[in-house]
């Protein structure tokens, strides 16, 4: 009944919602095509064999293993930051960050030179953590400091423990930021190539990729990306059971103070060295390899006719589809707060599946249209943009959903009783409050495409080279001073992006 009552809200976001999903659907029906094409003795052959199941179990262990470490660590110290009286709290909280500037295949070159003997499953498993755990610690850190103190005071009063009260006070508070950032998290390790590659780790992204470059094996590629597609559901399922239907809102402000910080007495230093290690580990050691790549290759390595033109196309790519991305995205991520039902969640997952392709899937499929129906869209910026959104989707998405999840759904009431049309409405309160968090979102985007590189390479138009396909070429030809311009432009680039996710998440998190 209240679905029914508030009906004129959802409509105007249902249609978009639903272009939406049916374009992200091509890459799905792209695979389905291939293994209807190939037959099912082919489809028998190319995935029940043993090297399927082996990278089925190194797939599962790499998730099964780097996302309840990179809860762990993240929550500790989003704590020991926002809720201690931690020395140089706000200094360590912009270094939880940083490590998003430095894209995960230079983290993985970084720690390959610095510890060549460091690969197989440790390897993947301690710098994807390395790599990918500011996507659990931003909005984690967000909403502790945005969590109203009462409650915890009231807790308090009643006798429980400073634990207990973490437990059942605290924890289920951050439920949806710890699921928004686990299953970030986890399509990344789905979908990523260059770091496992360095790593000598194989996954099914890593055997897909190496089947187009080696023998250019389509349907083995993309029949193996089917079973990546179950993965991602498997994945988005666990997430939405452990995201629950509780409301995130509420509807006055809450007391208008930060919670007290807890003291830490003789063990403050000894905390001190969390975050300290965690930042030598994640920004130390990449500094110090691009340092000493540049130091190696001195001036002549700094060739401004490649670097100009390499640098201008990155930061151009990068905010178009960015805002293209989350425009896209506000549709799908309304409904999932305000009207979350079977439908709903179907066009929920028709998103986050891409996020676990290898952008080399998706960029096949499209290349394969356009050539057979669309040919004067083949390698051009739209097409090129359209594999943007299709493959950052899912950042936009969780961003965007939980700062919507914070609005409440009142004020949107109140505006419709008034008079006002729902899209008005949605936008002059909705989306007002949730400004914050699709600015977050985009940049979260903008810096996934300025390290794009799969997708990028099959489908940009000729002349385009970006900062990460300029370096992935040195790298491959193991020049690694020349690349190493490249990856500081890179690092630069993303920078601005990382202040501006970090400032966002500040305000937002305001009590």
């Amino acid at each position: 009944m209240e679905t029914k009552r508030h009906a004129p809200l959802h409509l105007p976001m249902i249609i978009p919602a639903i272009i939406i999903s049916l374009l992200s659907l091509i890459p799905l029906g792209f695979i389905v095509w291939i293994a209807i094409a190939s037959g099912w003795d082919t489809v028998r052959d190319l995935v029940l064999r043993p090297k399927v199941a082996e990278l089925l179990f190194n797939t599962l262990i790499l998730v099964a293993l780097t996302l309840p470490i990179s809860i762990a660590l993240t929550v500790s110290l989003a704590w020991l930051i926002e809720r201690t009286n931690l020395p140089f709290a706000r200094l360590w909280s912009w270094l939880m960050v940083a490590p998003l500037a430095i894209p995960a295949f230079v983290h993985s070159y970084a720690w390959a030179s610095v510890v060549p003997t460091l690969h197989g499953l440790p390897g993947a498993v301690m710098v994807s953590t390395l790599a990918y755990f500011p996507f659990l610690y931003l909005p984690i850190a967000a909403q502790l400091r945005r969590l109203d103190p009462t409650l915890e005071e009231t807790a308090a009063s009643l006798g429980h423990t400073p634990i207990a009260i973490f437990i059942t006070v605290i924890l289920p508070q951050l439920r949806l930021a710890i699921c928004g950032g686990a299953l970030l998290i986890g399509l990344h390790l789905l979908a990523e190539y260059g770091l496992f590659v360095l790593m000598r780790f194989d996954t099914f992204a890593t055997a897909i990729v190496d089947q187009f470059q080696a023998v250019y094996n389509g349907p083995a590629a993309n029949l193996l990306g089917g079973v990546l597609v179950l993965l991602c559901l498997v994945l988005l399922r666990l997430e939405v059971f452990a995201r629950g239907d509780e409301r995130y809102a509420r509807v006055g402000s809450g007391a208008a103070r930060h919670a007290p910080k807890w003291r830490l007495g003789a063990l403050t230093w000894l905390a001190a060295l969390l975050p300290a290690a965690l930042t030598l580990l994640a920004v130390g050691v990449p500094i110090f390899t691009l340092a000493r790549w540049l130091i190696s290759g001195g001036a002549d390595v700094w060739r401004l006719d490649g670097i100009g033109p390499a640098l201008w196309q990155t930061a151009c790519l990068s905010l178009g589809g960015a805002l293209i991305t989350t425009l896209a995205a506000l549709p799908i991520a309304w409904l999932s707060i305000r009207a979350p039902s079977r439908v709903q969640r179907l066009l929920e997952a028709c998103h986050y599946y891409v996020g676990a392709l290898p952008g080399v899937i998706v960029a096949l499929a499209l290349v394969t249209i356009t050539v057979r129906v669309a040919l004067p869209l083949y390698q051009t910026m739209a097409t090129l943009l359209l594999a943007y959104l299709l493959m950052f989707l899912p950042r936009a998405l969780v961003g965007l959903r939980a700062s919507i999840a914070q609005a409440p759904i009142e004020l949107e009431r109140a505006a419709v009783s008034l008079g006002k049309p729902p899209l008005v409405a949605i936008w002059k309160t909705t989306l007002r409050l949730a400004a914050p968090g699709a600015a977050a979102s985009a940049a979260l985007v903008a810096l996934g495409i300025a390290n794009e590189l799969t997708g990028t390479l099959m489908l940009a138009p000729n002349g385009t080279r970006t900062l990460a396909m300029r370096f992935w070429s040195y790298t491959s030809e193991l020049n690694f001073a020349a690349a190493a311009p490249y990856a500081v432009l890179m690092v630069v680039l993303s920078l601005p992006l990382v202040l501006l996710l970090r400032l966002e998440s500040d305000r937002e998190s305001k009590p």
